[in-house]
């Protein structure tokens, strides 16, 4: 009887043992794995940076520009960001899109004699797209931590317009301007997961120069995550993105001198 109860007792051990171990294998964790099979992730985002720039005009006229956060949202027009990214094995390329149009227009009365009152309706438009693209080879993959790195290159493109229109009158004028340049870049991207749970730290940060006219550009990025099921995580973090261009290489006809952007992001990242 008391050998009976004991085989028992054993087989349901042994069969909480397995219960256990397939748990422990399907257990959430922030950290992919690496795997001979193909595997995607797409990522669409929300980035709300302000904007510090030094602005220059056929090397006429330079100024300083300074849009808060509050700023860029009362006055975004359009917009859409999304990165994604594919992986087989070690290897993987990924792709990152940030494209915005801002848009301010006001009214100014103007007297240019007395009893004469116009006014001046003046419309300013920015339109900015950045496309990052790489290749991307893992260098460490343990349960705690993943690390890539990457080599790539970085494209952005900023056209910039004004319109003036004196109402009841003929008068009007319009200019528009625009720039674009192709850098490399090199960096390395990541992911640390916090005590053995399914928060994790994400980070990610490149370097580039040697565009047509870039002399430096830079991209950080760091914050907190969180995976939700094994094909959803979510994450915020404080991402900038740096540029020095140098007006010089195009013959005066440069827009952007130093510009940073910087704000805060709120991602969440599907896999399939």
């Amino acid at each position: 009887m008391h050998k009976k109860i004991f085989a028992v007792l054993v087989s349901a051990y042994a069969s909480l043992a397995s219960i256990g171990v397939v748990y422990a294998d399907q257990k959430l964790t922030p950290i992919p794995k690496i795997s001979n099979e193909w595997s995607f992730e797409l990522t669409p985002y929300l980035w709300l940076p302000s904007i510090s720039s030094t602005l220059s005009y056929k090397d006429q006229y330079i100024n300083t520009a300074d849009l808060s956060m509050n700023n860029v949202v009362s006055n975004l027009k359009s917009g859409a960001m999304i990165a994604g990214e594919v992986r087989y094995g070690n290897w993987g390329m990924m792709a990152d899109m940030v494209t915005a149009t801002l848009q301010k227009t006001s009214n100014t009365p103007v007297t240019p004699a007395p009893g004469q009152t116009f006014t001046v309706a003046n419309k300013a438009t920015l339109q900015e797209t950045i496309l990052t693209g790489a290749v991307t080879y893992n260098l460490l993959n343990n349960q705690n931590a993943n690390l890539d790195g990457l080599l790539g290159v970085r494209w952005i493109g900023v056209t910039a317009s004004l319109n003036l229109v004196v109402d009841g009158t003929s008068t009007a004028l319009s200019d528009s301007k625009a720039m674009s340049t192709v850098d490399p870049i090199v960096g390395f991207k990541g992911r640390y997961r916090i005590a053995d749970s399914t928060w994790y730290v994400p980070f990610y940060a490149d370097i580039g120069s040697g565009g047509g006219t870039t002399n430096l550009t830079w991209q950080a990025m760091a914050g907190i995550g969180k995976t939700i099921e094994k094909w959803i995580d979510v994450s915020l973090i404080y991402r900038g993105l740096y540029y020095d261009m140098d007006s010089s290489k195009t013959n005066g006809q440069g827009l952007l001198q130093k510009t940073t952007f910087q704000g805060p992001q709120l991602s969440a990242t599907f896999r399939f």
